[in-house]
């Protein structure tokens, strides 16, 4: 007979093991991400978020995600807390049921656009938004405490709540506000992942004339090879079959990039740059603002003040444009890989209504996505290049090594106001982002090939 080493609710874990990174807590299922790590998470988020509503839950179509779901509402039932199971959903349902129910937060179990054998979970607070750093650091308390008794009431509940799924699915229809897609070709790559649960239901109402790209959910296969990750296969049904436009998702469908009829990339900045400008002429864009982040374009930039705007910027991370615009008033906002945040469509990242946002703004201007796209501004060359650097320290302190830091100091001198560089560590994966961008490309490919070498022989040096 196998006995099971006994793993009891409310006790530490090993320090370390856990943390809240850029978009929750991320990584490798068996590894980094267990159902002890669930079961544990899902117990100190019923103590740390605030008594009174139910907490939400939902899933991508990860294969892990059922295990590590019913850990997370063990936890929470075990707190005391009473759950609501969306299941399978895009991650925007999840702070839009917390709003709409006055729930006390949300936990939404998906790695994004990372592979098949990655998940993570993203905590909600009770406004809707991802937990702030102060309720963060409680919990990882908790996780990493001391090992004292917890007290367990054990007398919360779990409901599934597939409604909830169907109030979401309303609120895309109505965001719109009565346009319709008769006869617009689309395709949609919905990734095998969240967005299979109601994207292709959505925009068969509206009207579209649809042809959609790994429309099941397939745990096994999500981000592999599609997605807004992986664009060529959207890009290639868009050509063959005389789309007006393509979009596509990541895993969770809290992201979008767009493809033309011409095949052209649409990204975060584009659309930004085209619901910004919709918007300045209604006078719905205060202070005509638009919140990005470092890593947007500069020619967006340079275009958008040209019009007249404001960009504020941020660092990476649709958290912190949520926090700006906030504090800014700011009405619209996001990232240049597909977060777009709309303060009238509840400050949540959320592809599809972004999809649906782009399709009915150029249905209303009364021409194509491709001639909009040749209106628009033209961005600066720019490359990102990703070098692993499995050492924790070294990578989010890649300042501390002397020869990177004065090369970046170099390549910054070198393109004198004309380019930028972006260097920093991800959030997510263990990867340092080298970015560069400049009027020439070759000044981009030069630099951004020095400074990725640079980064791999001295940060990763034995």
């Amino acid at each position: 007979m196998v006995e099971l080493a006994p793993f009891p609710v409310g006790q530490p874990l090993e320090p370390g093991s856990a943390s809240f990174g850029t978009d929750g807590i991320r990584g490798r299922v068996g590894s980094v991400v267990t159902p002890a790590l669930a079961l544990q998470l899902g117990f100190w988020c019923g103590q740390v978020l605030p008594a009174g509503g139910p907490i939400v839950l939902g899933r991508d179509s990860r294969c892990s995600g059922p295990m590590l779901v019913a850990a997370l509402a063990a936890g929470l039932t075990a707190a005391g807390r009473e759950v609501f199971d969306i299941g399978l959903c895009p991650t925007p349902a999840v702070p839009g049921a917390i709003r709409r129910l006055g729930a006390s937060g949300g936990l939404m179990v998906s790695a994004s656009h990372n592979p098949p054998h990655d998940n993570g979970i993203k905590v909600f607070g009770a406004c809707g938004a991802k937990l702030g750093r102060e309720q963060q650091a409680a919990i990882e308390a908790g996780l990493h405490g001391p090992a004292t008794a917890a007290e367990l009431p054990g007398n919360g509940t779990l409901h599934r709540r597939d409604d909830l799924l169907v109030v979401y699915r309303q609120a895309l229809l109505e965001s719109v506000g009565g346009a319709r897609l008769d006869g617009l070709k689309v395709v949609l790559d919905l990734c095998w992942g969240s967005a299979t649960s109601c994207g292709e239901a959505v925009f068969q109402e509206l009207g579209a004339d649809l042809t959609v790209l790994h429309g099941q959910p397939d745990g096994s296969r999500i981000n592999q090879g599609c997605g807004s990750t992986h664009l060529e296969p959207l890009r290639a049904a868009v050509l063959e079959r005389g789309a007006a436009m393509g979009f596509a998702f990541d895993g969770d469908a809290d992201r979008m990039l767009a493809v033309d009829g011409r095949g052209r990339v649409v990204d975060g900045d584009q659309i930004l740059y085209l619901w910004g400008q919709a918007l300045m002429a209604g006078g719905q864009l205060p202070d005509n603002r638009i919140v990005a982040t470092v890593m947007s374009n500069l020619g967006f930039e340079r275009a958008w003040q040209a019009k007249g705007g404001l960009l504020e910027r941020t660092a990476v991370g649709d958290q912190y444009v949520h926090a700006a615009m906030e504090e800014l008033g700011a009405a619209l906002g996001g990232e240049q890989s597909g977060h777009i945040l709309s303060a009238q469509h509840g400050m949540s990242g959320d592809g599809l209504l972004t999809a649906l946002q782009v399709a009915s703004l150029i249905g209303a201007q009364g021409g194509s996505l491709a001639d909009w796209m040749d209106g628009s501004f033209q961005p600066y060359p720019q490359k990102l290049v990703n070098v692993t650097v499995p050492d924790r320290k070294r990578r989010t302190e890649w300042e501390q090594c002397g020869t990177l830091r004065s090369a970046v100091a170099a390549a910054e001198g070198a393109m004198a106001g004309r380019g930028r560089v972006l260097v920093r560590a991800s959030g997510t994966e263990p990867l340092l982002r080298v970015m560069v961008e400049a009027a020439e490309q070759g000044d981009v490919d030069h630099w951004a090939g020095h400074l990725a070498a640079l980064a791999e022989q001295h940060l990763n040096a034995a």
